[in-house]
């Protein structure tokens, strides 16, 4: 039987063409065993393997079948929650760890691209993009704050300029971050598995984990086979159900939805000139850049609770006509979903569940830069330099308010309240 296959994306029409890994079958060892082929898994194979370890990645479905083959394809700095808030909440100590690390998931990606050679069609620079003052003066302060943190490659954008990079009228200025960029992600992803099977990594397929058996030297089970290690890694971030119900317990599925347009032709050039990626400034943003064949990949809005809806076209096509009246009728040529793990804090969960097994989750939305460091930094703690691992197993992981029951209608109504209020503009 094949592996499960990709959502129906723009992403998987054109992905690298791949063989089938195979299944595990029967019993292997390893020195890491790591759940889950998306980046955070891939980053932390890559840097294990890089380092000797013989690592072996259970997947499944198939690679970057998650949010990692589906995500909006943006390299956006930091977390989902802003060095200032980190400040304010954990204290000083906590935001000089760990602004020290907010821009370097980006540089990851940048220097796997470079040092493997693989295609992922990187481009450099992304707006963030305000619809109102309020917004406005927020991107003042972000640039004073990353830059604060030495994050130097910063523009703030006036109207005019703004309107010269996107070509809407909805946008009151930007701020230009020109170390980020945009992806097809799931080339990213696979570019980075060709990689690790290339240092001997191996990775098995259609073998999702059924069961894990902690102690000392913990077992992966599957269907079919197991896997004995001396450390594993949980990434399955969004999907990993409830394979690990402590986990479970303290984050939350929520689905996105992104669409593809045909291809804009030489009609790109009055949409998105400066082939930015872009997103606004909106609690639930609306996010978009140009494919390397100048489709129109525009996603936004966020189901909480993960559910798939029925007419992703009739939630995405008026955002897009809103944001490009020009494009008013444009063929869109696909329409997918897909889930990322949001967390109550919005930052990323980080640790360990007795001495053998790591994990990270959590992204919140920032998944494309973050798994990068995360990859990296869950090889450090397994190389014995846990320093930077640990400056985010501090942080604390809390439940949502009511319960798994309750989680999903108080977020969306806390979500509600501040999609009100940039409506209104306050």
């Amino acid at each position: 039987m094949s592996p499960i296959s990709h959502a129906p994306s723009y992403y998987a029409a054109s992905a690298l063409p791949q063989r089938e890994r195979p299944r595990l079958e029967g019993e292997a060892e390893a020195d890491v065993a790591i759940v889950g082929a998306g980046y955070t898994g891939l980053s932390a194979g890559l840097h294990l393997a890089e380092a000797g370890f013989r690592v072996r990645i259970l997947e499944a479905a198939r690679v970057g079948w998650g949010a990692s083959g589906r995500n909006g394809g943006q390299i956006v700095n930091s977390y989902s929650r802003d060095l200032d808030v980190i400040a304010a909440r954990h204290g000083p100590d906590a935001a000089r760890v760990l602004g020290a690390m907010a821009f370097e998931g980006g540089r990851i990606i940048r220097e796997r691209v470079a040092k493997y050679g693989f295609d992922c069609e990187l481009k450099d620079g992304g707006l963030f993009a305000a619809l109102s003052p309020r917004q406005l003066k927020h991107l003042e302060a972000q640039k004073a704050l990353w830059e604060a943190y030495g994050h130097d490659r910063l523009e703030l954008l006036d109207a005019e300029a703004t309107r010269a990079a996107v070509r809407t009228e909805r946008y009151l200025g930007a701020l230009l971050d020109r170390s980020g960029g945009h992806i097809h992600p799931l080339k990213l992803a696979q570019g980075q598995a060709a990689a690790f099977e290339s240092l001997g990594g191996v990775i098995h397929e259609d073998s999702a984990v059924t069961r894990i058996a902690r102690g000392a030297a913990p077992v992966l089970h599957t269907a079919q086979g197991l896997v004995r290690a001396r450390y594993v890694i949980v990434a399955g971030n969004a999907y990993l159900g409830s394979l690990v119900p402590e986990l479970a317990a303290k984050s939350m599925p929520c689905g996105t939805q992104v669409v593809a347009t045909e291809p804009l032709g030489e009609r790109w050039r009055e949409v998105l000139p400066s082939d930015f990626c872009v997103e606004d400034c909106n609690y639930l943003l609306d996010y978009f850049r140009l494919s390397a064949d100048k489709r129109l990949i525009y996603g936004g809005g966020v189901v909480y609770g993960a559910r798939d809806p029925a007419h992703i076209e009739a939630m995405i096509r008026p955002k897009l006509e809103k944001t490009f009246p020009q494009l008013e009728g444009i063929r869109l040529d696909h329409a997918w979903t897909g889930n990322f793990l949001l967390t109550l804090s919005r930052l990323p969960q980080v640790g360990r569940l007795g001495e053998s097994i790591y994990y990270s989750q959590g992204c919140s939305g920032h998944g494309v830069t973050y798994t990068h460091l995360a990859g990296r930094i869950l090889a450090e703690a397994l190389r014995g330099q846990a320093e930077r691992f640990d400056a985010f197993a501090r942080l604390p992981h809390l439940p949502f308010p009511g319960g798994r029951l309750w989680r999903v209608p108080f977020t969306a109504l806390g979500a509600w309240y501040y999609d009100l209020r940039d409506r209104l503009g306050v």
